[in-house]
């Protein structure tokens, strides 16, 4: 029976990969076909002419290598930080009063509906004041305030699971609140440290609003909005249009595939 539901474990992890990979094989696809052309009639499983110079020739558009360097920088800062300031504030809802936890958590949820649009105006307007627009690394700016609230629950609700004694534990021998959250709370965590961090790269990697509304040099572009002006080239263009998007999916496709291999690491370790 053990043997059966690896299989089964198995089989459904390589269905899973299938599926997500299917995307970025149609995205690879699309980049090798002649630009110019009409689209072909159907799914061509393999175009009979590839042109892997797309995937330089769409450099001569845009200056992609720099702005993957921006995308870079950006999730650089952006990840680690998302990681300590939601760990932390989910931590302090742990470890508040009852009621004080409960109304934490309200206005997590609060905070978590309100449209992300209602909030660009005067994020854009304090930047501004502040003098920081038209800078790569302030695209990061989110991970100031954990990225999402849904992160921040997402830790808060790993940290609940830990059991109270260990946290009273760790404060009858002395600790302090950051001393237990450094050495008993997130070491225990560390499964929802690395979600929260994918979460995070996936977010920052490919956000496009913020980049548009505060920086106005391409140089300072990241390559999510560069690979977004490409779709204003003509419609016949669209291998250049996809090689530019197969180029910017990729590091985040090896990150995540990374990400996996060290979370199921950790998760063993445990």
């Amino acid at each position: 029976m053990t043997r059966l539901g690896g299989r089964a474990r198995a089989a459904a992890a390589v269905a899973l990969a299938l599926v997500l990979a299917g995307p970025v094989v149609l995205l690879l696809l699309g980049s090798l076909h002649r630009p110019g052309l009409p689209p072909p009639d159907g799914v061509d499983v393999w175009p009979s002419d590839p042109r892997w110079q797309n995937l330089r020739d769409v450099g001569a558009l845009l200056p992609l290598g720099r702005q993957l360097l921006n995308s870079a920088l950006v999730v650089t800062v952006a990840v680690p930080i998302t990681v300590l300031v939601a760990s932390l504030a989910g931590f302090a809802i742990v470890t508040a009063g009852r009621r004080t936890r409960w109304a934490l958590v309200v206005v997590s949820l609060v905070a978590l509906v309100v449209p992300s649009a209602a909030l660009w105006v005067p994020r854009v307007v304090l930047l501004d004041r502040l003098g920081l627009t038209d800078r790569t690394v302030v695209v990061a700016f989110p991970a100031l305030l954990g990225t999402s609230p849904f992160l921040v629950l997402l830790f808060a609700l790993a940290y609940s699971r830990i059991p109270r004694s260990l946290l009273e534990a760790a404060r009858l021998e002395g600790l302090s609140a950051v001393r237990t959250w450094r050495t008993v709370a997130l070491p225990l965590a560390r499964p929802a440290a690395f979600a929260v961090a994918m979460l995070a790269f996936v977010f920052h990697w490919s956000n496009v609003v913020e980049p548009l509304l505060l920086l106005s040099r391409e140089e300072s572009w990241p390559v999510a909005l560069g690979v977004r002006s490409l779709s204003t080239l003509e419609p016949t263009l669209y291998p250049l249009f996809l090689s530019g998007a197969l180029i910017a999916t990729i590091p985040p496709v090896v990150a995540f595939s990374l990400a996996q291999r060290a979370l199921f690491r950790g998760t063993v370790g445990l």
